[in-house]
């Protein structure tokens, strides 16, 4: 038990010290570091939004397809499909607008 508790606080102690030392050298960069890393993050915003909707978009056919075969088919399920189908669409399209809007 008491190993464990040592285990424990020396974990902790560990990642104190890693959190201190990355406050420590991120409080050391200097604001032209700051700039640079802004423009970098700012240049990928995009390409990464894009390929976001795209993904969300190929998701909704494969879904809709999905959905379609289960309808015909006469399964029961077929409003849950609708439903995760949909969730999974919009939540993908939902992503790429926040991410350019809270970066670009």
């Amino acid at each position: 038990m008491k190993r464990s508790v040592a285990k424990v606080y020396r974990r902790a102690e560990t990642i104190l010290a890693v959190l201190i030392l990355g406050v420590y050298s991120a409080a050391a960069q200097s604001a032209a570091g700051i700039d640079q890393a802004t423009t970098e993050v700012s240049s990928y915003v995009d390409p990464i939004s894009n390929l976001i909707i795209a993904i969300g978009a190929v998701v909704g056919l494969i879904g809709g397809v999905r959905v379609y075969i289960k309808w015909q088919s006469g399964d029961q399920d077929t409003q849950k499909a609708i439903m995760g189908w949909f969730g999974a669409c919009l939540f993908l399209i939902l992503v790429g607008v926040v991410i350019q809007a809270f970066f670009g």
